[in-house]
């Protein structure tokens, strides 16, 4: 990979997770500067968004720089609906950008490769 962007993540549950979003709205408690910045409900959906297959993707866009999802199809081998889908739970999670070019062309960009993992008890 080219350059590292790291980035802290965190598992919570939905509860947790609203209420920690609401005590922040409140005032009451201010979020460490550390502190990840996206949150995953499980380990299991962390692994499904950053499965092997996932991470080479991350690597393939970073290396290639693919002008479009048609580019990035046919450079990974995935197909454009699975992709996108795929893209855009990835851009709701912070992990990548899904830069609007032309009309009709995205194009993807990576703004983490490393995760710093944060398990809350």
């Amino acid at each position: 990979m080219s350059t590292s962007k790291s980035i802290n993540v965190g598992i919570m549950s939905r509860e947790e997770f609203k209420q920690r979003t609401i005590a922040i709205a409140k005032g009451e408690y201010k979020p460490e500067k550390d502190e990840p910045k996206i949150w995953f409900e499980s380990l299991q959906s962390f692994a499904q968004v950053l499965s092997d297959d996932n991470r080479l993707l991350l690597r393939v866009i970073e290396e290639k720089n693919p002008k479009s999802l048609s580019e990035l199809g046919a450079l990974t081998g995935r197909n454009k609906s699975n992709l996108s889908r795929t893209l855009h739970t990835m851009a709701g999670y912070g992990i990548i950008d899904l830069v609007k070019q032309h009309a009709r062309e995205v194009v993807p960009m990576v703004k983490a490769n490393r995760f710093n993992l944060e398990l809350c008890a």
